[in-house]
C-alpha cells in the first residue's frame, strides 16, 4: 500500500461560470506571463527599454504556439491521421502536445522579425529572455499533470503520480515534476553565469540550449509513451543530442570571435530632454533656435548667431525665447547668456546689443545752463557725466 503520492486532477477543466478554464493552457499562458516579466527586468538591467521584451513577445509567442504544435503532430502523426483518426483533433492544442523544439525554432523566427522592426540584435534579446524561457517550460510543464501524461516507469517513491486515465493505472515517475525542477534549475545556471561571465553575443541563451537537452536525453529516457525510435533511442533523445552538439559549437566558437557582451542593446533617439527646436534647453545649456546651439556664448536666432555676428555680453534680454532684434520691446522672457537675467520690461534691445542700464533716478539727463563739463566761461569745469555701466 502507498503510504504518499501525488494525486492527479479528476479534471483538466475548470469551470467559471459558463467559460472554461483548461488547466493545461493555464499553465502554457503563466509560463509566457512569468517569461515576459523575468526578461522584462535582465532587458532593462542590460541597458534596454520597459516594454521592448513584450513587444517582441507578441510576435514571439504566436510563432512558438504553432511551430510547438507543428512539431508535435508531424513526429506523432499517427496520432491524427490514419484509419478511426481524426484529422481535426491536431488543432485541439488545449488538450496536450507541444514540442519545445518547434516551438523554440518558430518562436526564434518570430522574435527575429520583431527585433528586426524594433532594430535589436536577437542574440541580445535571446540572452535576455533565456532564464524566463527555462522557468517558462518549468510552469508549463505542470500541465501534464493536468491531463495525466508525461509519467515514467511504474514506482512506489512517495512523490510518484498517481495515474488512472483508462490506459495506465497506479503511480509512476512524474517526469513533469522532473523536468520543472530540471528547468528551474537550468534558469538559475543561466543567471549565474551570466553574472559572473558576462555573457553575450546569444551565449546565455546557448548555455540555456545545451543544459536543457542535457537533462532532456536522461527525461527522454524514463518515458513510456509512445514514441518514435530511431536506432533504438526516441526520436526526441537523438534531437537532443544534435540540439546539444550545436549550442556548446556556438558557445565556443562565438566565445572566440566576439568575447564579451554587447555594450548598447537597444536603438535610442537623440532628444531625451525637450529639443533646442522646441526651445528646450541644450545639453550644455546654451540657448538654442530651430534645432541649432548657441555658440561661444552668442545668442541664436533662426539658427544663426546674433545680428551682424556681434558677440552677447553679460545678458541678452529675449523675447518668448528669441533675441531681441531692431527695437522690439523686452516682455515675458528674461533668458540671459552666460548666466546672467535680462530685466523684463527694461526697454529696448537694437541690432541684438544688451539694453543700456538705468540711471540713476536723480540724475538729471541734460544738466542746466552751461553744457556739462564746461564752466561759465567757456573752460574745462570738474562736473563729471554720468557714465552708463557699459561692459
Amino acid at each position: 500500500m502507498d503510504l504518499a503520492f501525488i494525486p492527479s486532477p479528476s479534471t483538466g477543466v475548470l469551470h467559471l461560470g459558463p467559460l472554461p478554464l483548461r488547466g493545461y493552457a493555464f499553465c502554457i499562458i503563466a509560463g509566457v506571463f512569468a517569461a515576459i516579466w523575468i526578461g522584462n527586468r535582465r532587458w532593462i538591467a542590460r541597458g534596454g527599454r520597459p516594454g521592448t521584451v513584450a513587444d517582441i513577445a507578441i510576435w514571439a509567442v504566436p510563432f512558438g504556439l504553432v511551430g510547438g504544435r507543428l512539431y508535435h503532430v508531424i513526429t506523432d502523426y499517427q496520432l491524427y491521421f490514419g484509419e478511426g483518426k481524426d484529422p481535426v483533433d491536431a488543432l485541439k492544442i488545449w488538450e496536450g502536445g507541444l514540442g519545445i523544439w518547434g516551438a523554440i525554432a518558430l518562436g526564434a523566427l518570430g522574435a527575429w522579425i520583431g527585433c528586426r522592426r524594433r532594430g535589436i540584435p536577437l542574440p541580445a534579446w535571446a540572452d535576455a529572455l533565456a532564464p524566463g524561457i527555462a522557468v517558462a517550460q518549468a510552469v508549463g510543464r505542470w500541465g501534464n499533470w493536468f491531463n495525466q501524461e508525461l509519467y515514467g516507469r511504474a514506482t512506489d517513491l512517495p512523490w510518484a503520480v498517481e495515474i488512472d486515465n483508462g490506459t495506465d493505472v497506479g503511480t509512476f515517475h512524474p517526469m513533469f515534476l522532473y523536468e520543472s525542477l530540471w528547468c528551474l534549475g537550468v534558469a538559475a545556471l543561466v543567471i549565474w553565469a551570466d553574472r559572473r561571465f558576462r555573457l553575450g553575443h546569444g551565449r546565455a541563451f546557448a548555455l540555456y540550449v545545451a543544459a536543457y537537452c542535457s537533462g532532456r536525453v536522461w527525461i527522454e529516457y524514463m518515458r513510456i509513451d509512445e514514441a518514435h525510435r530511431i536506432l533504438g533511442l526516441r526520436l526526441n533523445v537523438w534531437t537532443a543530442i544534435i540540439v546539444f552538439v550545436l549550442a556548446v559549437t556556438y558557445l565556443v566558437l562565438s566565445a572566440r570571435l566576439r568575447p564579451g557582451r554587447e555594450e548598447v542593446v537597444e536603438p535610442r533617439t537623440e532628444a531625451t530632454t525637450p529639443s533646442a527646436g522646441d526651445g528646450g534647453p541644450t545639453a550644455d545649456g546654451k540657448a538654442a533656435k530651430d534645432g541649432k546651439a548657441a555658440k561661444d556664448g552668442k545668442a541664436a536666432k533662426d539658427g544663426k548667431a546674433a545680428k551682424d555676428g556681434e558677440a552677447v555680453t553679460d545678458a541678452e534680454a529675449v523675447t518668448d525665447g528669441k533675441a531681441a532684434k531692431d527695437g522690439e520691446a523686452v516682455t515675458d522672457a528674461e533668458a540671459a547668456v552666460d548666466g546672467e537675467r535680462a530685466k523684463s520690461g527694461g526697454g529696448k534691445a537694437g541690432d541684438g546689443a544688451a539694453p543700456p542700464a538705468e540711471k540713476p533716478a536723480d540724475a538729471d539727463p541734460k544738466p542746466a545752463g552751461p553744457a556739462a563739463g564746461e564752466s561759465a566761461d567757456g573752460k574745462a569745469g570738474s562736473v563729471s557725466t554720468v557714465k552708463t555701466d557699459e561692459k
